[in-house]
Protein backbone atom coordinates (compact mmCIF):
# COMPACT_ATOMS: atom_id res chain seq x y z
CA UNK A 1 0.00 0.00 0.00
CA UNK A 2 2.99 2.27 -0.45
CA UNK A 3 1.31 4.53 -3.08
CA UNK A 4 -1.75 5.19 -0.93
CA UNK A 5 0.27 5.97 2.22
CA UNK A 6 2.55 8.27 0.21
CA UNK A 7 -0.53 10.07 -1.12
CA UNK A 8 -1.85 10.57 2.41
CA UNK A 9 1.44 12.06 3.60
CA UNK A 10 1.78 14.41 0.61
CA UNK A 11 -1.80 15.73 0.51
CA UNK A 12 -3.13 18.36 2.96
CA UNK A 13 -5.43 16.94 5.62
CA UNK A 14 -8.41 19.21 4.74
CA UNK A 15 -8.26 17.92 1.15
CA UNK A 16 -8.13 14.31 2.37
CA UNK A 17 -11.12 14.92 4.63
CA UNK A 18 -13.18 16.38 1.76
CA UNK A 19 -12.17 13.52 -0.54
CA UNK A 20 -12.86 10.67 1.86
CA UNK A 21 -16.23 12.21 2.80
CA UNK A 22 -17.39 11.39 -0.74
CA UNK A 23 -16.75 7.66 -0.31
CA UNK A 24 -19.51 5.14 0.51
CA UNK A 25 -17.63 3.59 3.42
CA UNK A 26 -17.44 4.95 6.96
CA UNK A 27 -14.10 5.48 8.65
CA UNK A 28 -13.66 4.19 12.20
CA UNK A 29 -14.02 6.52 15.18
CA UNK A 30 -10.26 6.46 15.67
CA UNK A 31 -9.94 8.85 12.72
CA UNK A 32 -10.28 12.40 13.99
CA UNK A 33 -9.50 15.47 11.92
CA UNK A 34 -8.57 17.88 14.71
CA UNK A 35 -5.13 16.67 15.78
CA UNK A 36 -1.70 17.27 14.29
CA UNK A 37 -1.45 16.40 10.62
CA UNK A 38 1.00 13.57 11.30
CA UNK A 39 -1.39 12.03 13.84
CA UNK A 40 -4.32 12.27 11.43
CA UNK A 41 -2.37 10.60 8.62
CA UNK A 42 -1.21 7.78 10.89
CA UNK A 43 -4.79 7.04 11.96
CA UNK A 44 -5.92 7.11 8.33
CA UNK A 45 -3.27 4.59 7.35
CA UNK A 46 -4.27 2.34 10.24
CA UNK A 47 -7.93 2.68 9.24
CA UNK A 48 -7.25 1.16 5.83
CA UNK A 49 -7.16 -2.28 7.42
CA UNK A 50 -10.74 -1.83 8.64
CA UNK A 51 -12.12 -1.38 5.12
CA UNK A 52 -13.57 -4.22 3.13
CA UNK A 53 -11.28 -5.66 0.48
CA UNK A 54 -13.44 -4.20 -2.30
CA UNK A 55 -13.49 -0.68 -0.77
CA UNK A 56 -9.75 -0.75 -0.06
CA UNK A 57 -8.83 -1.93 -3.58
CA UNK A 58 -11.15 0.65 -5.18
CA UNK A 59 -9.54 3.42 -3.11
CA UNK A 60 -6.02 2.23 -3.95
CA UNK A 61 -6.76 2.19 -7.69
CA UNK A 62 -8.26 5.69 -7.67
CA UNK A 63 -5.37 7.12 -5.66
CA UNK A 64 -2.92 5.47 -8.09
CA UNK A 65 -4.61 7.42 -10.90
CA UNK A 66 -4.06 10.67 -9.00
CA UNK A 67 -0.45 9.75 -8.21
CA UNK A 68 0.14 9.28 -11.95
CA UNK A 69 -0.83 12.92 -12.53
CA UNK A 70 1.03 14.37 -9.54
CA UNK A 71 4.49 14.55 -11.15
CA UNK A 72 5.64 17.13 -13.72
CA UNK A 73 4.34 15.35 -16.86
CA UNK A 74 1.05 14.69 -15.08
CA UNK A 75 0.74 18.33 -14.00
CA UNK A 76 1.37 19.42 -17.59
CA UNK A 77 -1.38 17.06 -18.72
CA UNK A 78 -3.79 18.59 -16.19
CA UNK A 79 -2.82 22.09 -17.34
CA UNK A 80 -3.68 21.08 -20.89
CA UNK A 81 -7.32 20.43 -20.07
CA UNK A 82 -8.36 22.10 -16.79
CA UNK A 83 -11.19 24.63 -17.16
CA UNK A 84 -10.78 26.74 -14.01
CA UNK A 85 -7.13 27.70 -14.32
CA UNK A 86 -7.36 30.31 -11.54
CA UNK A 87 -8.55 27.80 -8.97
CA UNK A 88 -6.12 25.16 -10.20
CA UNK A 89 -3.15 27.51 -9.82
CA UNK A 90 -4.25 28.42 -6.31
CA UNK A 91 -4.05 24.81 -5.12
CA UNK A 92 -0.66 23.93 -3.65
CA UNK A 93 1.15 20.68 -4.41
CA UNK A 94 0.95 18.24 -7.29
CA UNK A 95 -0.99 15.58 -5.35
CA UNK A 96 -3.45 18.18 -4.08
CA UNK A 97 -3.97 19.61 -7.58
CA UNK A 98 -4.61 16.15 -9.04
CA UNK A 99 -7.15 15.52 -6.27
CA UNK A 100 -8.80 18.90 -6.87
CA UNK A 101 -9.32 18.15 -10.58
CA UNK A 102 -10.66 14.67 -9.83
CA UNK A 103 -13.23 16.11 -7.42
CA UNK A 104 -14.16 19.30 -9.27
CA UNK A 105 -13.58 18.57 -12.97
CA UNK A 106 -13.87 14.80 -13.18
CA UNK A 107 -14.35 14.72 -16.97
CA UNK A 108 -11.24 16.84 -17.44
CA UNK A 109 -9.31 14.52 -15.11
CA UNK A 110 -10.04 11.70 -17.54
CA UNK A 111 -8.95 13.88 -20.47
CA UNK A 112 -5.69 14.59 -18.63
CA UNK A 113 -5.10 10.84 -18.43
CA UNK A 114 -5.58 10.73 -22.21
CA UNK A 115 -3.09 13.58 -22.65
CA UNK A 116 -0.45 11.88 -20.54
CA UNK A 117 -0.94 8.59 -22.36
CA UNK A 118 -0.43 10.37 -25.69
CA UNK A 119 2.66 12.29 -24.60
CA UNK A 120 4.35 9.31 -22.96
CA UNK A 121 3.89 7.07 -26.00
CA UNK A 122 4.76 9.77 -28.54
CA UNK A 123 7.74 8.96 -30.79
CA UNK A 124 7.82 5.46 -29.33
CA UNK A 125 7.07 2.09 -30.90
CA UNK A 126 3.30 2.66 -30.76
CA UNK A 127 3.52 6.04 -32.51
CA UNK A 128 3.24 7.09 -36.15
CA UNK A 129 2.87 10.48 -37.83
CA UNK A 130 1.19 11.32 -41.13
CA UNK A 131 1.40 14.43 -43.31
CA UNK A 132 -2.00 15.92 -44.22
CA UNK A 133 -3.41 19.31 -45.21
CA UNK A 134 -2.63 22.29 -43.00
CA UNK A 135 -5.10 24.58 -41.22
CA UNK A 136 -8.07 22.23 -41.40
CA UNK A 137 -10.93 22.39 -38.92
CA UNK A 138 -11.50 19.32 -36.75
CA UNK A 139 -15.23 19.09 -36.14
CA UNK A 140 -16.29 18.31 -32.59
CA UNK A 141 -20.09 18.33 -33.02
CA UNK A 142 -22.16 15.29 -32.07
CA UNK A 143 -23.00 14.39 -35.69
CA UNK A 144 -19.31 14.25 -36.71
CA UNK A 145 -18.29 12.30 -33.61
CA UNK A 146 -21.10 9.83 -34.27
CA UNK A 147 -19.93 9.36 -37.87
CA UNK A 148 -16.39 8.71 -36.65
CA UNK A 149 -17.71 6.27 -34.03
CA UNK A 150 -19.76 4.34 -36.63
CA UNK A 151 -16.69 3.97 -38.87
CA UNK A 152 -14.70 2.55 -35.96
CA UNK A 153 -17.52 0.16 -35.11
CA UNK A 154 -17.63 -1.11 -38.69
CA UNK A 155 -13.87 -1.35 -39.10
CA UNK A 156 -13.29 -3.33 -35.92
CA UNK A 157 -16.64 -5.17 -35.73
CA UNK A 158 -17.55 -3.84 -32.30
CA UNK A 159 -20.64 -2.18 -30.86
CA UNK A 160 -18.96 -0.37 -28.01
CA UNK A 161 -16.82 2.68 -28.82
CA UNK A 162 -16.19 5.86 -26.83
CA UNK A 163 -14.71 9.00 -28.45
CA UNK A 164 -13.54 12.28 -26.88
CA UNK A 165 -12.46 15.27 -29.01
CA UNK A 166 -10.85 18.25 -27.28
CA UNK A 167 -8.45 21.18 -27.82
CA UNK A 168 -5.07 21.40 -26.12
CA UNK A 169 -1.61 22.92 -26.58
CA UNK A 170 1.94 21.62 -26.72
CA UNK A 171 5.05 23.71 -26.14
CA UNK A 172 8.51 23.45 -27.66
CA UNK A 173 11.69 23.92 -25.65
CA UNK A 174 11.84 27.56 -26.78
CA UNK A 175 8.52 28.25 -25.03
CA UNK A 176 6.37 28.55 -28.17
CA UNK A 177 2.87 27.15 -27.87
CA UNK A 178 1.36 24.96 -30.60
CA UNK A 179 -2.39 24.47 -30.82
CA UNK A 180 -3.67 21.00 -31.58
CA UNK A 181 -6.77 18.84 -31.30
CA UNK A 182 -6.62 15.47 -29.54
CA UNK A 183 -8.98 12.57 -30.15
CA UNK A 184 -9.16 9.77 -27.60
CA UNK A 185 -10.70 6.48 -28.74
CA UNK A 186 -11.69 3.49 -26.62
CA UNK A 187 -13.08 0.41 -28.38
CA UNK A 188 -14.11 -2.98 -27.13
CA UNK A 189 -12.13 -5.92 -28.48
CA UNK A 190 -13.11 -9.47 -29.28
CA UNK A 191 -14.03 -11.76 -26.37
CA UNK A 192 -11.22 -13.63 -24.66
CA UNK A 193 -10.99 -15.83 -21.61
CA UNK A 194 -8.61 -15.50 -18.72
CA UNK A 195 -7.88 -17.35 -15.51
CA UNK A 196 -9.07 -15.91 -12.22
CA UNK A 197 -10.29 -16.89 -8.77
CA UNK A 198 -13.98 -16.80 -7.91
CA UNK A 199 -15.48 -15.72 -4.58
CA UNK A 200 -14.82 -19.16 -3.10
CA UNK A 201 -11.15 -19.03 -4.04
CA UNK A 202 -11.46 -21.56 -6.86
CA UNK A 203 -9.56 -21.08 -10.11
CA UNK A 204 -11.98 -20.44 -12.96
CA UNK A 205 -11.96 -19.20 -16.54
CA UNK A 206 -13.66 -15.85 -17.03
CA UNK A 207 -14.86 -14.31 -20.26
CA UNK A 208 -13.48 -10.78 -20.77
CA UNK A 209 -13.76 -8.20 -23.50
CA UNK A 210 -10.60 -6.03 -23.50
CA UNK A 211 -10.75 -2.32 -24.16
CA UNK A 212 -8.18 -0.93 -26.60
CA UNK A 213 -7.08 2.70 -26.44
CA UNK A 214 -5.89 4.88 -29.30
CA UNK A 215 -4.89 8.54 -29.24
CA UNK A 216 -4.77 10.90 -32.21
CA UNK A 217 -3.67 14.53 -32.48
CA UNK A 218 -3.84 17.03 -35.32
CA UNK A 219 -1.60 20.10 -35.40
CA UNK A 220 -3.14 22.61 -37.88
CA UNK A 221 -0.02 24.77 -38.29
CA UNK A 222 2.08 21.76 -39.33
CA UNK A 223 -0.53 19.63 -41.09
CA UNK A 224 0.30 16.47 -39.13
CA UNK A 225 -1.89 13.73 -37.69
CA UNK A 226 -0.12 11.66 -35.04
CA UNK A 227 -1.50 8.35 -33.83
CA UNK A 228 -0.65 6.26 -30.79
CA UNK A 229 -2.00 2.71 -31.02
CA UNK A 230 -0.64 -0.79 -30.57
CA UNK A 231 -0.72 -1.92 -34.21
CA UNK A 232 0.50 -0.28 -37.42
CA UNK A 233 -2.65 -1.15 -39.39
CA UNK A 234 -4.78 0.33 -36.59
CA UNK A 235 -2.76 3.56 -36.69
CA UNK A 236 -3.25 3.94 -40.43
CA UNK A 237 -6.96 3.12 -40.20
CA UNK A 238 -7.56 5.55 -37.33
CA UNK A 239 -5.79 8.41 -39.14
CA UNK A 240 -7.76 7.72 -42.31
CA UNK A 241 -11.10 7.64 -40.49
CA UNK A 242 -10.30 10.81 -38.58
CA UNK A 243 -9.40 12.66 -41.77
CA UNK A 244 -12.51 11.51 -43.59
CA UNK A 245 -15.16 11.97 -40.89
CA UNK A 246 -13.83 14.79 -38.71
CA UNK A 247 -11.81 16.87 -41.20
CA UNK A 248 -13.24 16.24 -44.70
CA UNK A 249 -9.80 15.54 -46.18
CA UNK A 250 -8.40 12.81 -48.38
CA UNK A 251 -5.95 10.74 -46.37
CA UNK A 252 -3.05 9.68 -48.58
CA UNK A 253 -1.03 7.78 -45.99
CA UNK A 254 2.05 10.01 -46.36
CA UNK A 255 4.30 9.16 -43.44
CA UNK A 256 5.92 11.98 -41.47
CA UNK A 257 9.69 11.98 -42.17
CA UNK A 258 11.77 10.52 -39.35
CA UNK A 259 14.03 12.73 -37.26
CA UNK A 260 17.51 13.03 -38.68
CA UNK A 261 20.73 13.01 -36.64
CA UNK A 262 24.22 14.00 -37.74
CA UNK A 263 27.29 13.09 -35.68
CA UNK A 264 29.84 14.81 -37.89
CA UNK A 265 30.66 17.42 -35.23
CA UNK A 266 32.08 14.64 -33.03
CA UNK A 267 34.78 13.72 -35.52
CA UNK A 268 37.11 16.03 -33.58
CA UNK A 269 37.06 17.55 -30.06
CA UNK A 270 33.79 19.43 -29.46
CA UNK A 271 33.13 21.93 -26.69
CA UNK A 272 29.36 21.31 -26.17
CA UNK A 273 28.10 24.88 -25.55
CA UNK A 274 25.50 25.22 -22.81
CA UNK A 275 22.62 27.62 -22.20
CA UNK A 276 23.34 29.95 -19.29
CA UNK A 277 19.71 31.14 -19.35
CA UNK A 278 18.31 27.64 -18.88
CA UNK A 279 16.22 26.88 -15.76
CA UNK A 280 18.24 25.77 -12.74
CA UNK A 281 17.42 22.10 -13.28
CA UNK A 282 18.59 22.25 -16.92
CA UNK A 283 22.02 23.83 -16.50
CA UNK A 284 24.63 21.49 -17.99
CA UNK A 285 27.82 21.08 -15.97
CA UNK A 286 29.69 18.87 -18.44
CA UNK A 287 29.21 16.42 -21.30
CA UNK A 288 31.24 13.24 -21.71
CA UNK A 289 31.49 11.28 -24.95
CA UNK A 290 31.65 7.69 -23.74
CA UNK A 291 31.40 5.87 -27.07
CA UNK A 292 31.91 6.51 -30.78
CA UNK A 293 31.41 3.97 -33.54
CA UNK A 294 33.36 4.66 -36.74
CA UNK A 295 32.69 3.28 -40.22
CA UNK A 296 35.40 3.40 -42.91
CA UNK A 297 34.18 4.83 -46.19
CA UNK A 298 36.19 2.37 -48.30
CA UNK A 299 35.43 -0.89 -46.45
CA UNK A 300 31.80 -1.92 -46.29
CA UNK A 301 30.66 -4.08 -43.42
CA UNK A 302 33.37 -2.96 -41.01
CA UNK A 303 33.01 -0.89 -37.84
CA UNK A 304 35.41 0.31 -35.15
CA UNK A 305 33.92 1.16 -31.75
CA UNK A 306 35.81 3.17 -29.14
CA UNK A 307 34.68 3.36 -25.52
CA UNK A 308 36.13 5.78 -22.98
CA UNK A 309 35.09 6.20 -19.34
CA UNK A 310 37.48 9.12 -18.83
CA UNK A 311 39.14 7.58 -15.77
CA UNK A 312 42.58 7.47 -17.43
CA UNK A 313 42.62 11.15 -18.33
CA UNK A 314 42.31 10.57 -22.08
CA UNK A 315 39.30 11.71 -24.09
CA UNK A 316 37.62 9.65 -26.76
CA UNK A 317 39.36 11.82 -29.35
CA UNK A 318 42.77 10.97 -27.88
CA UNK A 319 41.85 7.34 -28.41
CA UNK A 320 40.69 8.04 -31.96
CA UNK A 321 44.02 9.75 -32.76
CA UNK A 322 45.89 6.65 -31.56
CA UNK A 323 43.70 3.85 -32.87
CA UNK A 324 42.20 5.27 -36.05
CA UNK A 325 43.65 8.42 -37.67
CA UNK A 326 44.32 12.08 -36.85
CA UNK A 327 41.23 14.29 -37.00
CA UNK A 328 41.74 15.61 -40.53
CA UNK A 329 42.26 12.09 -41.90
CA UNK A 330 39.29 10.75 -39.95
CA UNK A 331 37.04 13.35 -41.48
CA UNK A 332 38.17 12.37 -44.97
CA UNK A 333 38.06 8.58 -44.58
CA UNK A 334 35.54 7.77 -41.84
CA UNK A 335 31.99 8.53 -40.68
CA UNK A 336 30.57 8.22 -37.16
CA UNK A 337 27.46 6.05 -37.07
CA UNK A 338 26.78 5.94 -33.33
CA UNK A 339 27.63 7.96 -30.22
CA UNK A 340 26.88 7.67 -26.53
CA UNK A 341 26.87 10.88 -24.48
CA UNK A 342 26.50 11.41 -20.76
CA UNK A 343 25.08 14.86 -20.02
CA UNK A 344 25.65 15.85 -16.38
CA UNK A 345 23.58 18.69 -14.95
CA UNK A 346 24.69 21.04 -12.19
CA UNK A 347 23.19 20.33 -8.75
CA UNK A 348 20.50 22.81 -7.78
CA UNK A 349 18.36 23.61 -4.76
CA UNK A 350 18.91 21.28 -1.81
CA UNK A 351 20.18 18.44 -3.98
CA UNK A 352 23.89 17.70 -3.81
CA UNK A 353 23.80 15.00 -6.45
CA UNK A 354 24.10 15.87 -10.11
CA UNK A 355 21.40 14.50 -12.39
CA UNK A 356 22.57 12.95 -15.66
CA UNK A 357 21.03 12.14 -19.03
CA UNK A 358 22.40 9.23 -21.05
CA UNK A 359 21.91 9.72 -24.78
CA UNK A 360 22.59 7.13 -27.47
CA UNK A 361 22.35 8.42 -31.05
CA UNK A 362 22.53 6.26 -34.17
CA UNK A 363 22.55 7.92 -37.58
CA UNK A 364 20.46 8.71 -39.42
CA UNK A 365 17.26 8.31 -37.39
CA UNK A 366 17.92 6.58 -34.06
CA UNK A 367 17.96 8.04 -30.55
CA UNK A 368 16.86 6.74 -27.15
CA UNK A 369 15.06 10.04 -26.46
CA UNK A 370 11.81 8.37 -27.46
CA UNK A 371 11.99 6.07 -24.44
CA UNK A 372 12.44 8.89 -21.93
CA UNK A 373 9.97 10.97 -19.97
CA UNK A 374 8.54 14.13 -21.59
CA UNK A 375 10.75 16.47 -19.46
CA UNK A 376 13.85 14.45 -20.40
CA UNK A 377 12.88 14.54 -24.08
CA UNK A 378 12.34 18.29 -23.82
CA UNK A 379 15.83 18.91 -22.42
CA UNK A 380 17.51 16.30 -24.62
CA UNK A 381 16.01 17.73 -27.80
CA UNK A 382 16.98 21.25 -26.82
CA UNK A 383 20.67 20.47 -26.39
CA UNK A 384 20.93 18.06 -29.32
CA UNK A 385 19.60 20.88 -31.51
CA UNK A 386 21.89 23.46 -29.91
CA UNK A 387 24.89 21.20 -30.65
CA UNK A 388 23.85 20.59 -34.26
CA UNK A 389 23.27 16.85 -33.81
CA UNK A 390 19.48 16.90 -34.27
CA UNK A 391 18.43 18.46 -37.55
CA UNK A 392 15.17 20.12 -38.55
CA UNK A 393 12.97 22.60 -36.75
CA UNK A 394 11.84 22.28 -33.12
CA UNK A 395 9.00 19.92 -32.42
CA UNK A 396 6.22 20.18 -29.87
CA UNK A 397 6.97 17.93 -26.93
CA UNK A 398 4.58 18.11 -24.03
CA UNK A 399 1.29 19.45 -22.77
CA UNK A 400 0.81 23.03 -21.66
CA UNK A 401 -2.29 25.17 -21.45
CA UNK A 402 -5.62 24.31 -22.89
CA UNK A 403 -6.70 26.41 -25.88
Amino acid sequence: MAPITSFFWKTPVPSLKAYLATKPFTLPATVTWTGADSDVVETLIAALDTLSEADRETLILEIARMMALADEPGQNALLAVVSNRVMFDAVEGGHNRALWVLMNEHANFQLAEDVRYNDEKRRGRMWQGFVVEKHKLVRKDRFSRDAFTVEIQRKFSTNHVHVDVFDRNRVTFDGKSHQLVQVAVYREGRPDDTLGFDGAGKLQRHLVKPVYEASLTYEPSEGVIEVVAGDKDVRVAMASMMGRTLMDIEFKGEILPAREYDLGILMEPFDFPTDARAPADQVVEKVQVRELRFKPLDRNGQRVTLECDGSGGDTIWDMADRHIDPAAQRRADWVITRARLVVKFAPHGKSRRARSLNLTITVPHGCNLKGMTPPERLVGEKYLRDWGILKGKPEAIDGAERS
